[in-house]
C-alpha cells in the first residue's frame, strides 16, 4: 500500500484532479448559493478558494519543479533510507558488515550511500543521515578521503539529497572523469522532528536544539573516528542549499579549525525571523551577529574559500550574494556565480549540481595514503605526520 508521502505532485494529474474540483465547487456554488444559510455560503466559499488554491498551487508546482511528492512538501517519508544501499544502524554499527557491498560496487565505480541514525553524544540529539563512501574507498585501505558535508535544506532530510537530487550519481560520473578527488560525503538531517515550526538554521538556539554544536562537534568526531578521513581542515568542506547554503557559510566561518571550504548553493546570509524560524536567539543581538554571515566575514576570519551561487529569478538570494562578496576580504575568497532562468527548486539544483562539484573538486585536498610503518616504529597518524598524495583511482 502506498504511503501518503510517496504521493506524486508533479505530475499532470496532480494539477487536473484540485482544478476539476474547484470547478465544480464554483459550479455548484453559483448553483445552490439562494438556498443556503450564511454558514453554508461561508463553508462553501471557503472549501471553493482552497480548491482554486490547490489547482494553482499544483499548476506552479509541476512548471517550476518545487516539490515531487507530498513527503518533500511536508518533509517526512515512509522510508529514511530511500536511496541508500544500506542501512548500517545506530551510530554507523553495521558499518564493517556492510563493507562487501561496498567493495562490489566500488569494483563497478560506484560509491555507496549508508544510511544510519547518529547520536549526538555532546549535544544529545539523535537523528538519520546518510553517508557516501567513494569508489576506491575499498581499494586503497590506508588511504584518507577528504570530506564533505552536505547539509539539506528546510524541511528536507537525508534522503533527498540521493533520491532528489541525485548527488551520489553526480559524484560518481565526476570521480571516474578526475573533476573531483574520491570524497565522502556525510548527509545529516538538520532539522529533525516534527518538520514544520522546526526550522532552527543550524544553530545553537537559545530554547531549542544545540544543532550547530550536533554538525560541528558530534557529526565531525564521529566522521573521524569510523570513517577514514583527512583530519586537516583544508580536506573538509560544508555544502547547501537553501537554508544548507546559509548553514554551509554560517558554520566553516564560526568553525575555521574544522572546515577550510563552502559552498552556499541559494543561500542566505542571516536567519529568517519569520512564523516558522522565530527568533532563534531570544533578542540577544550578540548572538544574531555571531551568526550573520556578513557579520562574521568583517571579522578578520581565517582563510576561507567559499562559493556562494544565486539562480537569476532569485532576487533575495542574489542580494544575499553580492552583500557577502562586498563584505570579503582575504585572507577569504568568496566566488559568486549567476545562473540564468534558475529559480528556488529542485530542477535548478540538479541543473547546478556539476559546477558546484567541479568547484569542490578545484579546492578540495585529495585522498592522503600515510607512509608504511617501519616494523616495531609507532607513529601517529595525526596531521603533523607527512604523507604522500594518493593519486585518484580509476574506478
Amino acid at each position: 500500500m502506498i504511503h501518503a508521502s510517496e504521493l506524486r505532485l508533479d505530475v499532470v494529474a496532480a494539477v487536473v484532479v484540485p482544478t476539476v474540483a474547484a470547478v465544480l465547487l464554483l459550479a455548484l456554488t453559483g448553483g445552490v448559493w439562494h438556498r443556503l444559510r450564511r454558514v453554508a455560503r461561508t463553508l462553501l466559499v471557503a472549501v471553493s478558494a482552497v480548491a482554486v488554491l490547490a489547482a494553482a498551487g499544483a499548476g506552479a508546482n509541476l512548471l517550476g519543479g518545487f516539490f515531487p511528492t507530498v513527503g518533500s512538501l511536508i518533509g517526512s517519508s515512509p522510508d529514511p533510507g530511500e536511496g541508500s544501499v544500506a542501512d548500517i544502524g545506530p551510530d554507523g554499527a553495521g558499518l564493517d558488515a556492510a563493507m562487501p557491498l561496498v567493495a562490489a560496487r566500488s569494483a563497478q565505480g560506484l560509491g555507496s550511500t549508508l544510511h544510519m541514525t547518529l547520536h549526538g553524544a555532546v549535544s544529545g540529539i539523535d537523528r538519520d543521515a546518510d553517508v557516501y563512501l567513494p569508489p576506491g574507498y575499498t581499494e586503497h585501505p590506508r588511504a584518507r578521503f577528504p570530506v564533505v558535508e552536505w547539509l539539506p535544506g528546510f524541511p528536507g532530510e537525508p534522503r533527498e539529497v540521493a533520491a532528489l537530487f541525485t548527488v551520489p550519481d553526480v559524484l560518481d560520473a565526476a570521480i571516474a572523469a578526475h573533476r573531483i578527488p574520491p570524497v565522502v560525503l556525510v548527509v545529516p538531517d538538520i532539522n529533525g522532528e516534527p518538520r514544520f515550526g522546526h526550522d532552527q538554521e543550524c544553530v545553537d538556539a537559545q530554547h531549542g536544539a544545540a544543532d550547530d554544536t550536533y554538525l560541528t562537534t558530534d557529526l565531525v568526531d564521529w566522521t573521524t573516528r569510523h570513517l577514514r578521513v583527512r583530519p586537516d581542515r583544508g580536506a573538509w568542506a560544508l555544502a547547501g542549499w537553501s537554508s544548507g547554503g546559509y548553514c554551509a557559510m554560517n558554520l566553516a566561518l564560526r568553525h575555521p579549525r574544522t572546515y577550510a571550504l563552502a559552498v552556499s548553493q541559494s543561500g542566505y546570509d542571516r536567519t529568517p525571523d519569520d512564523v516558522v524560524t522565530g527568533d532563534l536567539f531570544a533578542g540577544r543581538p550578540d548572538l544574531a551577529a555571531a551568526n550573520d554571515v556578513v557579520a562574521l566575514l568583517g571579522e578578520r576570519p581565517a582563510p576561507l574559500a567559499m562559493l556562494v551561487t544565486a539562480g537569476s529569478d532569485e532576487p533575495e538570494e542574489r542580494a544575499a550574494a553580492d552583500r557577502i562578496r562586498a563584505a570579503a576580504a582575504p585572507p577569504v575568497t568568496v566566488d559568486t556565480r549567476l545562473y540564468p532562468g534558475g529559480g528556488h527548486n529542485q530542477n535548478a539544483v540538479r541543473a547546478q549540481l556539476p559546477d558546484l562539484v567541479d568547484w569542490l573538486g578545484a579546492h578540495l585536498l585529495g585522498p592522503l595514503v600515510p607512509p608504511a610503518t617501519p616494523a616495531g616504529v609507532t607513529i601517529d597518524d595525526g596531521p603533523g605526520v607527512p604523507q604522500r598524495v594518493l593519486p585518484v583511482p580509476d574506478p
